[in-house]
């Protein structure tokens, strides 16, 4: 999956926590978070501070269907309360490869 790719997939499922996504694609949309941060914040702080806000729940629903692909739970997100353990561990857990699970969404018809 590409940057943009990676970007539009996780705007377009802006709440949305189940199902799976990919490495590439959360790692993506992680970077441009960051990115998008740091140029905001050395624009204005108001306006990096709504920016992080406004995108506080699609960074969460991300990495809920990131957990989900390496057959895990979203709720281990919550280890990033735990200051530098949670982090390095929500982190580790994050970059594993994708495995069988039981998150993968069967096709919806249309």
């Amino acid at each position: 999956m590409t940057f943009t790719e990676s970007i539009s997939t996780c705007f377009s499922k802006y709440a949305t926590f189940d199902g799976t996504a990919s490495r590439s694609e959360y790692w993506w949309f992680f970077l441009f978070l960051v990115l998008t941060g740091l140029v905001l914040s050395m624009a204005s702080d108001t306006v990096a501070a709504i920016f992080n806000l406004a995108t506080i729940i699609p960074s969460l629903a991300a990495g809920a269907r990131r957990l989900h692909d390496t057959d895990r739970s979203g709720w281990w997100q919550l280890l990033l309360l735990i200051p530098i353990i949670g982090w390095i561990a929500v982190i580790v857990l994050l970059a594993q490869e994708s495995k069988p699970n039981r998150y993968a969404s069967a096709a919806v018809p249309v």
